[in-house]
């Protein structure tokens, strides 16, 4: 039987923030598994407002590297910055809280709960709509009033994905692109600062994937967001994305112009074999 390979035991790391330009930074970022080096310094530079691409084949590193930029994976080498601040070692919550959001590459939605009820989780962590356990036990006139606020802000997300008229279906029964348009809407409630979105367009036809470049254009301008997307529909990462990285084999085989590198030789070796 093989050998299960487990995730390296944390190592306390030192945080220090740093002066930056940058929403996301990642210096030198990685991870050894034993000793399967899985990825391995990657330098990632993501401005304000950008829409910035993570590629490369299938196994290249891209969700680990996801994994590590949300506390799934706790980094063996390197370190990560959000506006400058330090979060390398922090726990998933922390993280979120900081300001990062994500969708996974399998949907994970509430199937039992309601389209409006899956944003409404999003929304739970926000200030402005706690209550103490003592008022939602008692059903106290703040809760009502949290519960009607929360209702009306996932109603507005929910409009803006064309999912207003499900709000009362149960998620399960939602069309497999729509989930996942729901998924995106629900980590935009939780108020991100950067948005992860791992293979959005997967499983969509070309008339939802075009409505979604558009619906993710629309959130970067209106939201102020920061969005780092994996893709292998490189359609949709041309139309989207001014930059991105490609990885390969857990290394950075290119990075810069969006499509400087998706011309680079290595970069369609890697891609298509050589």
């Amino acid at each position: 039987m093989a050998k299960k390979i487990k995730a390296p035991k944390h190592v306390p790391h030192k945080r220090e923030n740093i002066e930056s330009e940058y929403v996301l930074e990642t210096r030198n970022l990685g991870i050894s598994f034993g000793g399967l080096k899985a990825v391995q310094d990657v330098n990632l530079k993501i401005k304000k407002n950008q829409v910035y691409g993570l590629i490369g084949p299938n196994g290249a590193g891209k969700t680990t590297v996801f994994n590590l930029l949300t506390g799934v994976y706790q980094p063996t080498t390197g370190s990560f910055y959000l506006n400058g601040e330090d979060l390398t070692g922090l726990s998933q919550e922390k993280i979120n809280r900081k300001g990062f959001a994500r969708t996974f590459q399998n949907i994970r939605l509430f199937n039992n709960m309601t389209v409006v009820r899956n944003v409404m989780v999003g929304l739970s962590n926000q200030p402005e709509y706690k209550c103490t356990l003592f008022e939602s036990i008692f059903r106290l006139p703040r809760h009502f009033i949290a519960e009607r606020k929360m209702r009306k802000r996932a109603k507005e997300l929910l409009d803006i994905f064309g999912l207003l008229d499900e709000r009362n279906n149960l998620a399960c029964n939602l069309p497999y692109g729509k989930q996942r348009k729901l998924e995106i809407a629900r980590a935009l409630a939780t108020n991100p600062k950067l948005l992860l979105l791992d293979e959005p367009a997967a499983g969509m036809n070309p008339n939802e994937t075009e409505d979604l470049v558009n619906t993710i254009k629309y959130i970067c301008e209106n939201f102020d967001m920061t969005i780092l997307l994996i893709e292998h529909d490189m359609k949709f990462v041309s139309g989207l994305c001014d930059q991105i990285t490609v990885l390969n084999f857990g290394t950075v085989l290119a990075e810069g112009d969006t499509k400087e590198a998706l011309n680079n030789p290595e970069v369609i070796k890697a891609y298509i074999g050589g």
